[in-house]
């Protein structure tokens, strides 16, 4: 079993369970503007991406174009959501304890939301200000150029990371970028994202034993 030196850690569903609270919030705005789409589609084609890719996407189904503000009000609801219902993902906190090596948060959100969610979630500590953002460069999954900013950051090589990710697009991002990946599957929709990691998990106790911890 290869020996990383630095763990990158995506965020919503890795981290923090707000894949379905935040994409549930996502389908019901939709629907108020004739979408039509559930959750299922929500998971498979949003999850993991840049919000304005999901709105276009929306607008194509719609053929219309959303009002201005649907990004600032779904910010609101979805944070609104998360205030009550939000937890870490099942068995992280153990896994984050037990790391001995250097280990960052990269996401698709923007810095605001990853600290809010992350102080939510009881697990902003763990991460000592290590937090990279895709708003920060104006870069989004799939491209690699957050986990490689990030690695950079961080002071490694891409093939001396491992990246932990839920998403078929984030896989993407980072496998494009020379890393390799663990996904973690529970929740995932995508047929794609087996073939797109180096290997899947469903517990973070597994996680635990693949990397030896």
């Amino acid at each position: 079993m290869k020996e990383y030196k630095c763990i990158i850690f995506d965020c919503d569903g890795v981290l923090v369970d707000s894949e379905v609270l935040g994409n549930q919030v996502f389908v019901d705005m939709a629907n108020e503007y004739g979408a039509d789409i559930d959750i299922s589609y929500a998971m498979r084609h949003f999850k993991g991406g840049f919000l304005m890719d999901s709105i276009r996407q929306v607008e194509a189904i719609i053929q219309k174009t959303l009002p201005a503000d649907f990004e600032s009000e779904y910010r609101q609801r979805s944070y609104q959501i998360f205030s009550t219902h939000l937890k870490s993902v099942e068995g992280i906190e153990k896994v984050l304890e037990k790391l001995t090596v250097p280990f960052c948060v990269a996401s698709s959100g923007p810095q605001e939301k990853i600290k809010r969610n992350l102080e939510t979630a009881g697990l902003w500590s763990y991460f000592n200000g290590n937090i990279f953002s895709c708003y920060d460069i104006g870069k989004w999954k799939p491209d690699p150029a957050i986990y490689l900013h990030a690695s950079t950051a961080m002071g490694f090589l891409p093939n001396e990371c491992l990246v932990i990710e839920d998403s078929y697009k984030g896989a993407m991002a980072a496998t494009s970028g020379g890393f390799d990946v663990y996904g973690y599957a529970l929740h995932n929709e995508d047929p794609d994202f087996e073939k797109e990691v180096t290997r899947t998990f469903e517990q973070m106790n597994d996680l635990i034993s693949l990397l030896k911890l």
